[in-house]
């Protein structure tokens, strides 16, 4: 398979940071961003196989984002991500279009298998 591009979106550099060295490793080709508005201008110069978004974020959160980019992008598969577990918000983010909802700390080998079906879900639509 080609290698993976990956926006990562998360407004924790500690989180951030890691997760784009560790992917990047996997050989994950990875554009970076810690707000909903930073993801948005970024998708506006590259194209991505699939978006990781953290739900919490200060201003335009994560499901925030998602609906903004299914507006914009519908054909992105979108994983959302939090470290605070809602069943509410995974249930929302779902009916919003999220291909996933996973949470934190999240094991890399979980995240690529989650990423690497998403992107292949989207070529097959």
């Amino acid at each position: 398979m080609a290698e993976l591009r990956l926006l990562l979106v998360d407004d924790e550099v500690e989180f951030l940071e890691p997760m784009e060295a560790r992917l990047k490793r996997r050989k994950v080709a990875c554009g970076v961003a810690q707000s909903g508005t930073d993801a948005l201008a970024l998708l506006e110069k590259q194209s991505f196989d699939c978006a990781v978004v953290d739900v919490k974020m200060p201003g335009m959160d994560g499901l925030d984002l998602l609906r903004r980019l299914r507006q914009q992008y519908p054909a992105l598969p979108v994983i959302l991500l939090t470290g605070h577990a809602s069943v509410e918000l995974g249930v929302q983010g779902m009916e919003l279009g999220a291909f996933e909802y996973l949470m934190k700390p999240i094991d890399l080998d979980e995240l690529l298998d989650t990423v690497r079906r998403a992107a292949e879900a989207a070529k097959r639509a």
